[in-house]
C-alpha cells in the first residue's frame, strides 16, 4: 500500500510566507488546502497538497526556495543541478558538486562537505535574516541536498546525528522522520552527519530515470527518502499496512518483530514515541487523505480506522486537528 503521509502546517505557513494575502489564498485553493487549517499549530495537510503548494509557489515567485534567498533560485534550477551531478563518480563527487552548484545559485546558505572521525558532516553557513526564515531555508536547502543524493544512491542515506543552529521548534517531531532521531537544537551550527562510508556509494541513476524523477518533484524529494530506519517506522510500516482491516495488537507486532512487549516498548521510548502515539499519527494521517482525497463519509471513515462510535472518531479527529472532520472537508472553521 502507498504510504499516506501528511505535513505539518508550518511547511505550509513557511511556503506562504512573504506572499499577500490574496495571493496566499489564491494558492490555497490552487492546492486544495483549507484556509481555516492555517489558524492552528497542530493541522497537517497531505502530501500531494503541500507538493502542489509548493509547485504554485515556485511558479507565482519564479522562485525554488520560497524567496528566502536575497538571490532567487529561478525555476527549473533544481533540474540543472540534477542534471550537472548525475554522472559523478561517486556519492562524495554528487554532493561536492551538489554544494558547489547551489553555492552558485544561492547568496544566503551555504553548504560546505567536510569528512571528520569516519562521519561526512554537511555544515551550513546560513545569512538568512529573521528566526522563522533562517529556520525554513535550512530545513528546504538539506532536504533539497539530501533528498537528491538519497535518489542518486538509490536508497534512504541514514543520518546519524543533525543539530540545529536554532531553538527547539513546535514542529521538532518532523525532523525525527526527515533527518534523524538523534537531534539537538540551539547547536553552533545546523548540520548533518553521515558515516563517511556512503560517500563511496555508486550513482544507480541515469538519464533513463531522472525525468520521473523530477516529474514528481519535490515530493519525491520531499517525502520519498524520509527516515525509514528504526523501530518506529517498523511499526508505522506495519500500522499502515491494516488500512481497512483490524489493527494489530502492539504484542502482536512484538511477536512479529521477534522481540518482548517490554523491549519494543523501551526501544520505541528512546526514539522519544509510543505505540498509542503511533496509532494516533496513522490514523489521523489516514483520516486526513480520506477526508481530502475521498468521498467516503465521516462515518464509513471511522469504521475503516476501528472507531465503533463515530462520534469517538470526530472528538480524536478534533483533537488532533482542531477541527470537526466534515468542516476540514469543507475547508470552514
Amino acid at each position: 500500500m502507498a504510504e499516506r503521509d501528511t505535513v505539518s502546517i508550518h511547511f505550509v505557513r513557511a511556503a506562504l510566507t512573504g506572499l499577500d494575502a490574496p495571493v496566499q489564498a489564491r494558492l490555497l485553493e490552487a492546492a486544495g488546502i483549507p484556509k481555516n487549517l492555517l489558524a492552528s499549530a497542530s493541522s497537517r495537510v497531505t502530501a500531494s497538497a503541500f507538493a502542489a503548494l509548493w509547485l504554485a509557489s515556485n511558479r507565482e515567485r519564479d522562485d525554488e526556495f520560497f524567496g528566502l534567498d536575497s538571490h532567487r533560485m529561478k525555476v527549473g534550477s533544481f533540474a540543472l543541478v540534477t542534471y550537472a551531478v548525475l554522472h559523478s563518480r561517486d556519492l562524495e563527487q554528487a554532493l561536492r558538486r551538489t554544494l558547489r552548484a547551489f553555492a552558485a545559485i544561492l547568496s544566503d546558505v551555504r553548504g560546505e562537505l567536510v569528512v571528520e572521525d569516519g562521519e561526512a558532516v554537511v555544515g551550513l553557513q546560513t545569512k538568512v535574516r529573521g528566526v522563522n526564515q533562517r529556520r525554513f531555508a535550512e530545513e528546504t536547502f538539506l532536504v533539497m541536498v539530501h533528498g537528491l543524493i538519497c535518489w542518486l544512491a538509490g536508497r534512504r542515506l541514514p543520518v546519524l546525528r543533525a543539530a540545529f543552529a536554532f531553538p527547539r521548534p513546535p514542529h521538532a517531531a518532523e525532523h525525527a522522520i526527515m533527518f534523524a532521531h538523534d537531534r539537538r537544537y540551539d547547536a553552533p551550527r545546523t548540520e548533518l552527519r553521515f558515516d563517511a562510508a556512503v560517500l563511496a556509494s555508486k550513482i544507480v541513476q541515469s538519464d533513463k530515470t531522472v525525468k520521473a524523477f523530477l516529474r514528481d518533484a519535490p515530493q519525491s524529494v520531499f517525502l520519498k527518502y524520509k527516515n525509514v530506519d528504526g523501530w518506529s517506522a517498523r511499526v508505522r510500516r506495519r500500522l499502515r499496512q491494516s488500512d481497512g482491516a483490524r489493527w494489530p495488537a502492539f504484542e502482536e507486532i512484538a511477536a512479529e518483530f521477534n522481540v518482548a512487549p517490554s523491549t519494543l516498548g523501551r526501544r520505541l521510548e528512546a526514539e522519544g514515541t509510543t505505540f498509542q502515539l503511533m496509532k494516533d499519527d496513522v490514523r489521523r494521517d489516514l483520516a486526513i487523505h480520506h477526508l481530502h482525497e475521498t468521498t467516503r463519509t465521516v462515518g464509513e471513515i471511522a469504521r475503516d480506522l476501528g472507531y465503533e462510535d463515530v462520534s469517538a472518531f470526530r472528538r480524536a479527529f478534533k483533537k488532533w486537528t482542531k477541527s470537526r472532520p466534515g468542516s476540514y472537508r469543507l475547508g470552514v472553521a
